[in-house]
This record gives C-alpha cells, structure tokens and sequence, in this order.
C-alpha cells in the first residue's frame, strides 16, 4: 500500500470494538489521522494516553470535519443525536459506517439524517469480549471472525469495498446481508443467548443469601459462562433490545415454546425426547468447532 488507506478517520466513540479497530487501523498503517470523540475526558485522555488517536474531542462535529471515514461505535440509542450532529460537518464523500448489533436501525434512525453525497456502509464486526472501554481492545479479537456489511440499496460499490478490505485486514471474513435478515439471525445467535444468560444470573442474585453464596461457591462451567456474557456492557444490551425487539420477541416465542416442551418432557420421565434434542444440539456444538468459531 503506497500511503494511508484513509487518510483522515474519525471515532465517534472508542470503546472495546472502536478501540480494536482503532488498533488495527495503527498496526495496519491504513490511516494517516485518527481522530477520536467521545463524551466522558476520562475516555479521552485514556484514548491519548494508549496512542490509539492523534487528537480528541467531545464534539462530534468538529471530529469528523475533512474525515474520510467515520467510525460510529457508540450505543445505539445515540444514533439520531449523532447523525444530527455530523450530518453538517461531513465532507461530500465521506463514508461512514458503524459496529452496531442491529442493521435495520442505520437505515431507519441513521441514514435519513445525513446528506445524499454520504456514503453508508452499515457494518457489524461479530466479535468482542463482555469487557468495555479503549483499555480492553486489541486487534486480534477480529481475527477469524464473521464480519456482516449490510450495504444500502443503490449504495456506492467503492465504498462497500473500502469498507470491505479494512475489515479483511483484520483478519474478518466478510459476507453481505439484508439489514432484517441480519437482525433476525443475530436474535437467534446473539440477542437471545444474552437474554437468557441475564435472566439466568439475575435469578441468582435474587436467591436468599445462603443459597446465593454456595451458587457462586459451587459454579459449575455453565453458570460461569453465563456470568461472562451477563458481565456485557449493560447499556449496549439494553439498546439492542428494545431496537431490536420484533426480532428478539419472535425468537423469544419460539425459545418459550420449545422449553415447554422440554419442560413436559422432564415431567413425564420422556427420556427418548431428552437424548434426540442433547443429541441434536450437540452436532451444533461440532458444527461450530468445524467452523474454527469456538
């Protein structure tokens, strides 16, 4: 690569995924200024302090001024405010994009409030940890991960492919997707899971404190797998929730569904019906390991 890939790129926010891209863009040399906002000067003077941007603001606006490329890594229920901020500061031609775990949302809040000489190319990294902040990012947590860009109808073909190539360079496979279809597969394979591992845990902490204490005393490898997902960041989950909700309360039907079923199983002693599902469920587990996923 002869210069930067982006020359100029800025964060709207830099948490765990903002930051882990930020890495990357460094390590990878594909830009030549980063640029990084966010609301907390907590958040960033860390961010000068770990290198990860060449100057930060608390303005938006003044962050994506002449910006190639805008990275929006913020929680989902800010998408409207920032949209309105940026929209007046963005240059004709600038590609913005986002890490968000629900695509329907971009082109329903986002989109509608920026220029039509903007480029959006809405993106979800399928990655991370249930750690947060720009201390807890690192680029390798994109290395052999899906990467799904849901582009727009009549979008630009360059900007998908800048996009495209920027992720690929961490590693990512990256696939296409229509915006509903990937809020409905990310219900099943994402949302719901997370659903379940806070109810699961949130009934743990209302068990009296005898049965609370020998609960975390005795944990097993299942409830601390539920804990580590529960331990996700509770404003980003709260938000993909109720932006994602149609799709998460069709799954969650079929989820209720299906576990009375298995409820009725147990109760009447049906072990055949027990082994046929472990059996099924396991080959998913396999499948998933085949799909070097795990």
């Amino acid at each position: 690569m002869a210069g930067p890939y982006f020359e100029r790129v800025a964060f709207i926010g830099i948490g765990h995924i903002g930051s882990s891209l930020a890495r990357l863009l460094r390590r990878e040399k594909m830009a030549g200024t980063i640029i990084a906002s966010a609301r907390r000067k907590e958040t960033l003077d860390t961010v000068m302090r770990l290198g990860l941007a060449d100057a930060v603001t608390d303005d938006p606006a003044t962050a994506v001024k002449d910006a190639d490329l805008v990275v929006i890594a913020t929680p989902l229920s800010t998408y409207r405010e920032i949209g309105q901020a940026i929209a007046p500061a963005l240059k004709p031609g600038a590609i913005v994009t986002d890490v968000g775990s629900v695509k329907s949302l971009v082109v329903r809040e986002l989109i509608p409030l920026l220029p039509a000489s903007i480029r959006v190319v809405p993106g979800h990294p399928v990655a991370g940890t249930e750690n947060s902040g720009p201390e807890s990012g690192f680029p390798e947590v994109f290395q052999n991960r899906w990467c799904i860009l849901t582009p727009v109808p009549g979008g630009d073909a360059a900007a998908l492919d800048q996009v495209t190539r920027m992720w690929q360079a961490g590693g990512m496979n990256v696939v296409t997707m229509d915006p509903e279809h990937h809020d409905t597969v990310l219900a099943i394979t994402s949302h719901l899971p997370h659903l379940i591992a806070y109810t699961i845990v949130g009934t743990a902490t209302d068990l009296e404190e005898t049965l609370k204490s020998e609960v975390i005393k005795f944990s097993a490898s299942g409830f601390r797998d539920f804990t580590r997902i529960a331990a996700s960041d509770p404003v980003m989950w709260r938000d993909i929730f109720l932006n994602n909700r149609e799709a998460v309360l069709a799954v969650l039907q079929r989820f209720n569904e299906d576990l009375t079923a298995l409820q009725r199983a147990i109760r009447w002693g049906e072990g055949d019906k027990l082994q046929e599902l472990f059996t099924r469920t396991r080959a998913i587990r396999r499948s998933i390991i085949e799909a070097k996923q795990a």
